[in-house]
């Protein structure tokens, strides 16, 4: 099935192009979202692999790109990123742009359940089935080779995508992940907010209670986590995630990055180690120097 996207804008960088789309999504309530792919060269010769990026709270589509510094490894190591926005924009519903930490900015990445913004909040669906099938049909990719990763709000997204699609996606690494959303304010008000007040439900959208009752899930997964982080110890709550992949087996690579903090200067530190990790699954190419 083919899908329609409208070009937005395109630039070089490092070999690949940064471009920007927006297409109609009936998944988000018929709205329109927009998203970024970086396109590496590669993709003129052969199908290529996608690694998708999910940002984190008040973050859009080009928060990533602008920030990160991963045009470099994307065009050296041949994968093509996509960056979906962080939460369906202009729904009409009201209060989506009342707070910055619930609507817009801030779809959480659950398919939501009460109303208003079952409507429209179904960012789940949006990422796992919908987008993939978008980037499919309009550009040259192999998408028997999908892999995500993503930052805060985002962590938790992509940690929750792979974890409840192991077979969809090759790899899964994060970059402060919003962990145990059950137990941190943050991650309550958003579940409270788009699921309804059964604490049951919200377990689905909650990766340490994904991997207690699903086990081992991948090889390995890949977390950064920066020492300095505001958020580390009330909200984040990397640490359970930590002990509830030991107690499961699931092996977890999980780095404390000494006197970092939680924005985009730590990220696009550790953004090449994160591609070499992805890498290694979606294309089994050797590391190189850059």
């Amino acid at each position: 099935m083919q899908h329609s996207i409208h070009q937005l804008s395109s630039s070089k960088c490092f070999g690949a192009t940064v471009e920007r789309y927006s297409h109609i999504s009936p998944t988000l309530g018929n709205t329109s979202a927009k998203f970024h792919v970086i396109v590496p060269p590669q993709i003129k010769d052969r199908k290529v692999p996608v690694l998708y990026f999910l940002a984190g709270l008040t973050c859009n589509d080009e928060t990533f790109v602008l920030y990160s510094g991963a045009q470099r490894y994307a065009a050296f190591y041949g994968i093509l990123v996509v960056c979906p926005d962080t939460s369906p924009r202009d729904t009409g519903i009201e209060g989506e742009d009342r707070e910055y930490n619930f609507g817009s900015s801030a779809g959480f990445y659950v398919n939501a359940t009460t109303q208003p913004w079952n409507k429209c909040y179904h960012m789940f669906d949006y990422v796992t089935k919908e987008l993939p099938e978008v980037i499919c049909s309009n550009f040259n990719v192999d998408n028997t080779r999908q892999s995500i990763f993503g930052h805060s709000m985002g962590g938790h997204g992509a940690l929750i995508c792979a974890l409840k699609n192991p077979t969809q996606y090759l790899s899964v690494s994060a970059f402060a992940p919003v962990s145990n959303p059950l137990n941190c304010s943050f991650g309550r008000k958003c579940l409270r907010g788009y699921l309804g007040n059964d604490k049951e439900s919200w377990k689905q959208y909650d990766a340490t209670e994904l991997i207690k009752g699903k086990g081992p899930q991948f090889s390995d997964i890949f977390i950064d986590q920066g020492t300095l982080d505001p958020f580390l110890k009330d909200q984040l709550l990397v640490e359970n995630f930590h002990k509830a992949c030991d107690m499961v087996g699931q092996k977890l690579t999980l780095r404390m990055r000494q006197g970092y903090d939680h924005e985009y200067n730590f990220i696009s530190t550790f953004i090449h180690d994160h591609f070499a990790y992805h890498n290694l699954a979606l294309s089994q190419k050797p590391n190189a120097s850059i």
